[in-house]
């Protein structure tokens, strides 16, 4: 697929000479969803504001489907949807009129069907006539998330959208997300609900200190990083590894109940019936047998901290 949004060598520098991005390069493709992780501080928001307009590059260049998010503003901010973190709402304005306001911004034309469904897709209808203020934090981030729906964006940030909400809009939030990609829309995550990126994301972007440490497929960075174990559970605890497991990559567990064995499952050989074997030969008794896979939270986790190290 070709790349709707392309970010070369991107600097933002703030008062004070804080470097918020350095030399970030990235291309999202037209009709992916890419989860972007990091901890706090990484420079998510940063880079998201920046692609919007709402931060101005210190040097490097950004387009949107080709449009200069600098010189060619406007163009590119119409196919941009923001779902921000905070909830920046006119709290007596009704919700209905919130929506119609945002699409109107952008020079689209009425359409009482179209917004009528976008309230109803994030169960707002019957708060359509309520003014903010009486809504709910979670209905204020349903309205924000309708606002930027408003004017049928092709590209869509959402900036931790599901901090703090309740289930039922995470589930809604998803399911809309799911609809959106399958019409086109490009979507590029936030999120500090590393299982929801797991879920959801085709790519996965890892930032940290300004810098895109990488961006891979899902897949392929799980396989690639993933690791398995083997956990083998012993009838009788060790204090110590024989000798003749010495060979072998294990570890003892507390308490010397199990010893784990980490293996390349993509691998020719993984080794492991060479191990039951040399621990039979070694006498020692199995009580059962268990095998894990890491998930993308365990290795956003490895990579961060190797990188601070």
């Amino acid at each position: 697929m070709p790349a709707i949004v392309e970010v070369e060598e991107l600097d933002k520098t703030y008062e004070g000479d804080f470097k918020a991005l350095s030399s970030v390069s990235l291309e999202i493709e037209e009709g992916e969803i890419l989860a972007l992780l990091g901890p706090n501080g990484a420079g998510k928001t940063t880079l998201i504001s920046t692609i919007c307009g709402i931060s101005i590059p210190t040097s490097g260049r950004i387009s949107v489907s080709g449009h200069d998010v600098v010189t060619d503003w406007r163009a590119a901010r119409r196919l941009i949807g923001l779902v921000p973190q905070e909830i920046n709402l006119e709290p007596f304005e009704f919700v209905g009129n919130t929506v119609r306001f945002s699409r109107g911004l952008f020079g689209k034309a009425p359409d009482e069907a179209f917004i009528d469904q976008i309230l109803t897709d994030l169960s707002l209808i019957d708060k359509k006539g309520s003014r903010i203020a009486q809504l709910s934090g979670g209905m204020k981030r349903r309205v924000l998330i309708a606002k930027a729906l408003a004017h049928e964006p092709r590209v869509l940030f959402l900036d931790e959208p599901t901090a703090g909400v309740d289930v039922e809009l995470r589930r809604d939030m998803w399911a809309l997300v799911e609809r959106l990609r399958s019409e086109g829309v490009t979507i590029i995550l936030t999120t500090h609900y590393i299982e929801e990126a797991e879920a959801i994301a085709d790519r996965i972007g890892i930032i940290r200190s300004g810098e895109i440490l990488l961006v891979e497929e899902k897949n392929k960075l799980i396989k690639r990083l993933g690791r398995k174990t083997l956990t083998v559970e012993l009838k009788e605890p060790l204090t110590q590894l024989p000798d003749a497991l010495s060979d072998y990559d294990l570890q003892l567990s507390e308490g010397g109940n199990a010893l784990i064995y980490a293996y390349d499952a993509g691998a020719e050989r993984t080794g492991i019936t060479r191990l039951l074997s040399s621990l039979q030969s070694a006498g020692l008794v199995l009580a059962d047998l268990q095998t894990n896979e890491s998930s993308l939270e365990d290795i956003f986790v490895d990579l961060v901290q190797e990188d601070a190290q």
